[in-house]
């Protein structure tokens, strides 16, 4: 998905895309299974339609049936969504972000995920990041 796609997703194209990730490919009877509160099955499959027209997924014919995957891995679409989020709200600065992040986690962050985010700060200066 570009920056655009991943920006102009209802909640409900959202939940589509995550019920698609978590089975890596999946038939409109899959995702409408996999979604809270789920909308009917035709309407499942008019927004699956929807997704595969904005290029968030691609779909195949599978014997009978219609499977539809992401045209991106979920690591690459979260990586366009974060970039999305700093550009949008934290004028691209990842000290407000992480600042941001903290203030919303405060008092949930255990030492191991300190130890282990400083480990990650310290192997991207080491890359160069």
């Amino acid at each position: 998905m570009s920056n655009t796609i991943s920006q102009n997703l209802s909640r409900r194209e959202r939940q589509i895309m995550d019920a698609v990730y978590q089975r890596d490919r999946a038939t409109a009877a899959e995702v409408q299974e996999g979604m809270p509160e789920a909308p009917s099955y035709s309407a499942v499959r008019a927004m699956l339609k929807i997704l595969v027209d904005k290029g968030a997924l691609k779909i195949e014919k599978d014997g009978p049936r219609y499977v539809y995957s992401p045209t991106k891995a979920r690591r690459q679409a979260g990586q366009s969504a974060i970039k999305n989020v700093m550009e949008t709200f934290f004028e691209g600065s990842v000290e407000k972000a992480v600042a941001a992040l903290l203030d919303t986690t405060a008092g949930q962050l255990s030492s191991e995920e300190s130890k282990n985010i400083q480990r990650l700060i310290q192997e991207a200066r080491k890359e160069g990041r």
